[in-house]
């Protein structure tokens, strides 16, 4: 027997929505910045304790980021410590190395050839590791609020050295939490790589936000805000210099993005200080750890290329996304994303945890 879906099945899904005032229909969603579509699949609607992911608790056991292993890992680029210890020692509250096993490298000269119809370059860069604690056990949402302010520091700090090369043209950073989100050690820490060209996703935003700027003369970014802010329904918390949403069409459930309420459009210390950006990173970090049981999370921080930093048309953000879901086929083939919590529910969540 076939069953046909126009005349069975149809009508029966059609007949369930009437039923339930239409709240259970999915939907497709477009990224005002991106151009990404995502479908929010509420049929598949999903709570935080429905997600099962395995916690990133701690389990210690030997460690090159700890203190005292210092001798197993290249020799510090940078690192915060008092000044009667020394380099490559124990007494250090953060440190910054070369990655022991680096996805580009630092040394040669940038080179760009052909082969037929296809482009390549030397694989010409840098790759380093920022140790956030000297502590195994502790991550961005325990440790103190000074030490999330260095780590924030070390960024900058990294940044602006980097910029210096005039082979880079952009330097990623990010964080990989956790097992499941790539993390190879669990002693927190976050990498960044400097590149020669601009990535894919970061020049997608650029460009978009250009054409949006040169249709309107506004920000993108900053209208996003203004009405985010306005409505309040995906806006998770806010500090007077920051607002942390659910974005209109996430990827992934509960995906945040950290931006500053004042325009900026590169990566650097409002006032000479990050204590608001380490406050409002800290909160993200503590709500999604109550109510997603320490979850295993990536995030990246979004900022102008080298080329142009500073502009009226880009705002600069942070993307966090907890791995509680998977990208398989569908995602793989067509480049949607189908996520089961809409991003009004899963502000509410974070709004209501109590941390």
């Amino acid at each position: 027997m076939i069953i046909s879906y126009c005349d069975i099945i149809l009508p029966k899904l059609a007949q369930s929505v009437r039923k339930n005032g239409g709240v259970n229909m999915s939907e497709l969603r477009k990224d005002p910045i991106s151009g990404r579509w995502v479908i929010i699949s509420v049929e598949r609607g999903k709570r935080p304790t429905d997600f099962v992911s395995p916690s990133q608790r701690k389990k210690g056991g030997f460690c090159p980021f700890c203190p005292g292993n210092e001798y197993t890992t290249p020799e510090e680029i940078i690192t915060f410590r008092p000044s009667d210890t020394k380099p490559n020692s124990p007494g250090w509250t953060l440190r910054v190395m070369p990655n022991k096993f680096p996805a580009l490298q630092i040394y040669g000269d940038l080179s760009k050839t052909g082969e037929g119809i296809f482009d390549k370059m030397s694989g010409i860069g840098a790759h380093e590791v920022i140790v956030e604690t000297p502590d195994h056990m502790l991550s961005l949402s325990t440790m103190s609020l000074k030490a999330v302010e260095d780590v924030l520091w070390a960024y900058y700090l990294r940044l602006t050295d980097l910029r210096k090369d005039r082979r880079f043209k952009y330097v990623l950073i990010f964080k990989n939490e956790g097992d499941a989100a790539g993390a190879s050690l669990e002693h927190s820490h976050t990498q960044l790589i400097a590149l020669p060209i601009i990535p894919k996703l970061v020049k997608e935003e650029t460009d978009s936000s250009r054409s949006y700027y040169d249709l309107k003369e506004r920000c993108i970014f900053c209208d996003v805000i203004n009405q985010e802010i306005e409505t309040r329904k995906r806006v998770i918390y806010e500090n007077s210099r920051y607002v942390a949403i659910a974005p209109f069409a996430p990827r992934a459930p509960f995906e945040t993005w950290i931006l500053p309420k004042k325009h900026a459009s590169n990566f650097s210390p409002p006032d000479n200080n990050f204590s608001q950006l380490a406050e409002i990173l800290q909160v993200i970090l503590k709500q999604m750890d109550k109510i997603l049981d320490i979850p295993p999370y990536n995030f990246v921080i979004h900022t102008s290329p080298f080329y142009d930093e500073i502009n009226d048309y880009y705002h600069w953000h942070i993307e966090l996304m907890p791995k509680l879901t998977k990208i398989a086929g569908f995602e793989w083939g067509s480049g949607f994303y189908i996520n089961p919590t809409p991003p009004e529910e899963s502000a509410k969540f974070m709004r209501e945890a109590k941390i």
